[in-house]
């Protein structure tokens, strides 16, 4: 990132801040717990580079330090860093019970509910009942639904035979089925 280009989002900050300080940043592996505050020395630093706007650098660290990879590395008792990855204070358990908690939250909003609770049943869907079909009461262009699986699919008969009627869906595809398929 030689060139003095405004940086576009949060991602190309991320990687920025890990090249301007390797010692605080990480792009991949394990993050350190960073510094409370950090934003502030953050600014104060990069308060010339036109690469980084505050806002941007604020949504930026927000994602950093709400990601997956950094609130599962926090653990009690770890060291805090500053941009130069010198120590500033140690992890509390409140700070790693909220990180925990903000982690299960984050990943039930992409997984759902854990599988070891029980979920909510949802009700059987109802299942249409064909009802007995007369081969000779059908006719060419007739409108009709074909009970495909559990769901029953417009279509028009194309052709009745002495065995079963070829169809075609609204999708353009034809198929032969039986009688027992259709419903009226």
């Amino acid at each position: 990132m030689e060139n003095s280009e405004k940086l576009k989002n949060s991602k190309e900050v991320i990687a920025y801040l890990a090249e301007c300080f390797p010692q605080c940043f990480v792009a991949t592996g394990e993050a350190k717990p960073l510094k409370i505050g950090i934003f502030q020395d953050l600014a104060s630093r990069l308060t010339d580079d036109p690469k980084v706007s505050k806002t941007l650098l604020r949504t930026a660290l927000r994602q950093y330090t709400s990601s997956w990879r950094y609130l599962h590395g926090l653990k009690a008792g770890q060291t805090r860093v500053d941009l130069d990855g010198e120590p500033c204070g140690e992890l509390t358990q409140e700070h790693v019970d909220h990180a925990r908690g903000a982690l299960k939250e984050s990943k039930e909003k992409v997984f759902g509910p854990r599988k070891d609770k029980p979920a909510a049943k949802k009700p059987a869907a109802k299942k249409p009942k064909p009802r007995k079909v007369d081969p000779a009461a059908l006719t060419v262009e007739q409108n009709v639904k074909v009970l495909l699986g559990k769901s029953p699919v417009p279509a028009t008969i194309k052709e009745v035979t002495r065995d079963d009627v070829q169809v075609e869906l609204k999708t353009g595809m034809s198929m032969r089925v039986k009688f027992e398929h259709l419903i009226l």
